[in-house]
């Protein structure tokens, strides 16, 4: 834990200065990590209420009916293989038969196991809840593109080329990857939110407050019913 905090400290940090090209070689290859490693300090000072992240700036991202019997929180980090097959698969089966239907209310929240997971939300939510979706869905796709280059710098922009697919201008995408209070304020969600639910592994879903792994659509079937779904 110690080293993917620090290695996610260093990544706030990089968003300040713009400093993308210092992570080449340093994204961790594993995807779960224990309970204990997500309980790091997203900010040096955060014993200091003046200093504290403004989380209010983070905003859950969610499709389908706020009412629905059943609510999935889906668990991800953009740089996880496994998210991307399951983000590629099983959960359009989800949207089309759950949430477009009224039956499922679909939170996504993000995980940053690494600096790159984190740069990635940057550009995903720049464009607001409008295009977040949409640009998403371009990361998972193009996963092994960006995902694996050893170069920081080469990440990043590779993370420009696909804002600006969506819609999003250069200016934009500077702003967002260079928003240090953003950075830091999704590190500090993500702690809350990890150690609320006790996420070790990505992807992970909390389907009406029950923790599960990741799954086969026969199982979120199974699931959803047993929540109340139909």
């Amino acid at each position: 834990m110690q080293k993917n905090m620090l290695i996610i400290s260093a990544a706030v940090a990089a968003v300040a200065v713009g400093g993308f090209a210092l992570f080449g070689g340093n994204r961790p290859a594993e995807t779960t990590v224990s309970a204990s490693e997500i309980t790091a300090q997203s900010t040096q000072s955060t014993n200091d209420a003046s200093d504290a992240p403004d989380v209010s700036r983070v905003v859950d991202m969610a499709l389908g009916n706020p009412d629905a019997p059943v609510t999935i929180v889906e668990y991800s980090s953009f740089t996880c293989p496994h998210c991307a097959t399951f983000n590629q698969g099983v959960y359009n089966q989800i949207i089309e038969n759950y949430v477009d239907t009224g039956q499922v209310h679909y939170i996504k929240r993000e995980v940053y196991f690494d600096a790159y997971g984190l740069w990635a939300a940057l550009v995903a939510r720049c464009g607001g809840a409008e295009r977040y979706h949409g640009v998403v869905e371009m990361l998972y796709r193009g996963q092994r593109d960006w995902a694996g280059a050893q170069d920081g710098a080469q990440v990043a922009d590779s993370l420009r080329r696909i804002g600006r697919r969506a819609g999003m201008s250069d200016d934009e995408l500077n702003a967002c990857l260079a928003d240090r209070d953003m950075a830091t304020a999704l590190m500090e969600v993500y702690r809350v939110n990890a150690e609320r639910h006790g996420i070790r592994s990505t992807p992970s879903f909390v389907i009406n407050d029950r923790l599960y792994n990741n799954m086969s659509y026969s199982e979120f079937e199974t699931a959803i019913s047993n929540a109340g779904g139909q």
